[in-house]
């Protein structure tokens, strides 16, 4: 079976938490998008570990882990997670990580072109992680920079290299500070690029023969269907395809159809970076929700916005995954309070709006709420539908009416065991 996780929503959904989760059945785990601008935090019996480019998978000593030819990767960054893990003895060789040739190398400029445009716009700024995700994507299709592949033969990579940093100190320039120096850039891809050599590989070939051997294969997405470079809150988005139907393409199977969607949503919203947010919550409400969902950046540590659960939001982004089934994430977290709020529809311009805007109405667009009984109670220890309260289990029903799609799991914690499959 070829199976996506992917997020509904702004992102951290806790795609991490399922996908190590369901990994014990997969053969293979790829990740296929994205860089490291966000993370995904896993709790299981090895401890809790914090993820921003390897697969969730990775925790898995009997799986292949692969990074796909859609994601950009920071070497040092990736040096340094690599580092994490086998310290707290995770074993990783090359037969359980593969890392494409064709993925991009997010550079040392990149990362400097992030944070001086992000400084040059000032409040008009996009909310960036200021990790070079923008710029090294751009560079990609402007045909301008470095692949993983490229490490395997350093002497050629100089000769790209030296018209890349001239061609990007041309763009440095302009903001009045910081410049490309290409021996510090060098040495920096030596140092790093030489530690992640075993570990390259045409990973199109092997999981083209993973297909062929019927091995079942878990594709992992970063950020939420709300992001998407194309279908999402343009500007305030990734940079990247953060939906399903990317998945077998950023995997580096292109030609191969993936058979189930998993997506995955919170029982009430929550978002880093900048953009419209229209549940949004503030003051002492937000930082109550804030604080029982511990909702801060896995990546970054910034405090996460956070509001009620939208449907219009979550149900466009069950319909822009393709979703089958979906898994609702910390529904305990809602234990404290008296009343729910949802988010039903919006108010745009003085009319009531079912679908989700994409387009400069959604900055006008105001929450219309119903409110559903709490339940008040502890559900953290429920491991079947028949122990939650009736309140928990109607507010899941409504959940799951809404958006138009099944809920197969509910979460109840951070641990890996800590859910239930709903009946």
């Amino acid at each position: 079976m070829l199976t996506a996780v992917v997020g509904i929503n702004w992102g951290d959904e806790g795609k991490g938490r399922m996908v190590d989760l369901l990994s014990e059945s997969f053969d293979v785990i790829c990740r296929y998008q994205g860089g490291n601008n966000a993370g995904h935090t896993v709790v299981n019996d090895k401890g809790k570990f914090i993820l921003n480019l390897l697969p969730s998978g990775i925790l898995r000593d009997d799986a292949v882990n692969v990074m796909g030819g859609g994601m950009v990767i920071d070497i040092a960054h990736l040096c340094g997670e690599i580092e994490s893990l086998t310290s707290k003895g995770i074993k990783l060789s090359p037969e359980t990580l593969k890392i494409s040739d064709k993925a991009f190398i997010c550079m040392p400029h990149h990362i400097l072109q992030d944070i001086l445009e992000e400084e040059r716009l000032l409040d008009k700024k996009f909310g960036s992680t200021r990790r070079g995700i923008a710029p090294v994507y751009g560079d990609k299709y402007m045909k301008r920079g470095l692949r993983m592949g490229d490490l395997r033969d350093f002497e050629s990579l100089k000769r790209k290299l030296a018209d890349i940093v001239e061609w990007k100190n041309l763009t440095l320039k302009g903001y009045g500070e910081g410049k490309a120096d290409l021996p510090e850039t060098l040495r920096w891809l030596d140092e790093h690029g030489s530690k992640l050599l075993p570990y390259i590989t045409d990973t199109s070939e092997y999981l083209l023969d993973a297909v062929s051997a019927d091995k079942d294969i878990l594709f992992e997405a970063q950020l939420g269907a709300l992001r998407d470079i194309d279908y999402g809150i343009y500007p305030y988005t990734t940079s990247s395809h953060t939906l399903a139907s990317y998945a077998t393409t950023g995997a580096g199977i292109p030609g191969v159809k993936t058979q189930r969607v998993i997506g995955v949503m919170k029982a009430y919203s929550s978002c880093v970076g900048e953009g419209p947010f229209t549940v949004e919550m503030d003051g002492k409400e937000a930082e109550a929700l804030r604080e029982a969902g511990a909702e801060y950046g896995a990546a970054t540590g910034r405090p996460r916005r956070v509001g009620a659960f939208d449907v219009p939001a979550s149900r466009y982004g069950v319909q822009m995954q393709g979703a089958d089934e979906l898994a609702l994430t910390k529904m305990d977290v809602l234990s404290y309070m008296d009343k729910i709020p949802v988010c039903v529809a919006y108010e745009v311009d003085g009319k009531k709006v079912d679908r989700f805007p994409t387009d400069d109405r959604l900055t006008r667009a105001k929450p219309i709420f119903e409110y559903l009984e709490g339940f008040k109670s502890d559900i953290s220890k429920c491991r079947k539908t028949s122990e939650l309260p009736d309140a928990a289990l109607k507010y899941i029903r409504f959940v799951e009416d809404a958006v138009g799609c099944t809920i197969k799991y509910v979460s109840v914690g951070a641990g890996r065991d800590d859910y239930f499959v709903l009946e």
